[in-house]
């Protein structure tokens, strides 16, 4: 899936999109909007967009799995080649799973306090009282939804498309970070 990043001036405007794409079958689970004005968004019953939208959490969540995996691993393989405990599989698996857990949740800490890695660049224009409309589409369907952006709501100005999926090891820039 792939999703566009409108940028939009008035509130209107964004209340119009959304009932076009309802009309066009886009449920508000495949639409996103990012706002200051969280209550005008309320008022209007739009779709803001969630925590996971806005902040890093699920990103860096998946970081911390990883390296609480890797470090499990290590620990568990010198563990196992030294000798150092006598525990049965069941144990040592539990172990990892544990390591695992505690390093997403460890790291979801750094992730909630985070920027979306995504929208860091609209944030001034939304500090500015401007609203970020994500829209999330098949790739089969990308070009339609363009158009029919372009046709009903020129005032929507398409800043930006990218996977819908979070990439951990990619930040704003689209160059592969590990950590």
């Amino acid at each position: 899936m792939k999703r566009l990043f409108y940028l939009v001036d008035r509130m209107d405007s964004v209340e119009a999109i959304s009932e076009d794409l309802h009309q066009e079958g886009i449920t508000d689970w495949r639409f996103h909007i990012l706002s200051r004005d969280e209550a005008g968004l309320f008022t209007r019953k739009l779709h803001s967009a969630s925590l996971f939208d806005r902040t890093d959490l699920p990103r860096y969540t998946e970081r911390g799995a990883l390296a609480g995996g890797l470090f499990a691993l290590a620990f568990i393989a010198t563990a196992q080649w030294t000798q150092a405990f006598a525990m049965p599989t069941v144990a040592w698996i539990a172990l990892f799973l544990f390591m695992v857990a505690a390093g997403a949740f460890l790291a979801g800490f750094g992730g909630i306090g985070a920027e979306n890695y995504r929208i860091r660049r609209f944030h001034d224009a939304i500090e500015n009282g401007e609203h970020l409309v994500m829209v999330d589409v098949r790739k089969k369907d990308e070009q339609r939804m363009k158009e029919l952006m372009a046709q009903r709501h020129p005032e929507a100005r398409l800043q930006r498309e990218t996977s819908s999926f979070n990439n951990p090891f990619v930040e704003e820039d689209g160059k592969p970070h590990l950590f």
